[in-house]
């Protein structure tokens, strides 16, 4: 029996575009610009990403920018005035303030549509960890799931959807301001290379430190089969900074560690997160045991 209610989540999910179509999900567009022109995410359907990262390594600063309560309202009320209801399945609040503008709207909404019900879920995740959680959640959707019991799942289970990254070029993150200038100078000169994670603060954190791409690389693997559980039942997903060759070894390097996972998706990693992460970053995203740090 179909839902009477509409399953959407954000561009920041990195949920691929050509799953999203098949699957029927509605996707709210994120917002970047890069050398002052706006674009929206569209998950890889315009086959932009060697174009967005080649800029940024020529010099251009892209910047992400969060939506704002009418872009929400826009999209949330002709759901509610056709009579159906809403789960919103969004990014961390952590990293933007782009849920707020969702809840504001859904306040203003059920004033006018008060025997409808709008859920929003926060997820504390974004990118590939997110993607593997909505399509979790979306098939307790086609199973019959209400939106509470999704809902209830979701904020009991997003701990277990994990990211472990490393970057290429510090400067990226230090034009961010997740690191000094001296940190970046000196970790630059050593040929230190960040572990960094998505953690329990929502965030993406770090995590370790080690000396030159092919450690830290290790390291994501080293992580990964730290963490991951039931790997013959997940598809992990593998995001990649315009570096595919690289991204082909490190998915050979992790199906020979773990030869039980039942697939590796590598995907290129979206322009929400490549803005401050840059060219060059790789992670290695999949469902494991409760995140602790």
């Amino acid at each position: 029996m179909p839902q009477n209610y509409v399953f959407m989540t954000d561009s920041d999910s990195d949920l691929y575009y050509q799953i999203a179509d098949e699957r029927h999900i509605q996707v709210v567009r994120m917002p970047y610009a890069l050398d002052g022109v706006e674009y929206l995410d569209d998950n890889g359907r315009s086959g932009n990403a060697h174009e967005f990262f080649q800029r940024m390594r020529d010099g251009a600063v892209p910047v992400t920018s969060a939506l704002n309560m009418e872009n929400y309202l826009e999209t949330f009320e002709p759901i509610l005035a056709e009579g159906k209801d809403i789960l919103f399945i969004a990014f961390s609040s952590q990293m933007s303030a782009t849920l707020n503008s969702a809840r504001q709207a859904r306040e203003k909404l059920l004033k006018k549509y008060p025997d409808r019900k709008l859920v929003i879920c926060d997820t504390l995740r974004i990118s590939g960890p997110m993607s593997i959680l909505v399509l979790m959640a979306h098939d307790m959707f086609l199973n019959g799931a209400s939106m509470e019991e999704i809902a209830d799942w979701v904020e009991k289970n997003r701990m277990r959807f994990q990211a472990w990254l490393t970057v290429d070029d510090l400067k990226y993150l230090k034009r961010g301001g997740r690191i000094s200038s001296t940190a970046a100078f000196f970790g630059s000169v050593l040929d230190i290379k960040p572990i960094l994670v998505l953690g329990r603060s929502g965030k993406i954190d770090p995590a370790d430190k080690v000396q030159g791409r092919k450690k830290a690389l290790k390291t994501l693997i080293d992580k990964t089969a730290q963490y991951i559980e039931d790997p013959d039942k997940q598809e992990v997903i593998l995001l990649q900074a315009d570096v595919p060759e690289e991204a082909a070894r490190l998915r050979e390097a992790l199906l020979t560690r773990i030869p039980n996972i039942k697939s590796v998706r590598i995907q290129d990693i979206g322009p929400v997160i490549g803005a401050h992460c840059g060219p060059g970053t790789i992670a290695v995203c999949f469902y494991g045991r409760e995140i602790d740090i």
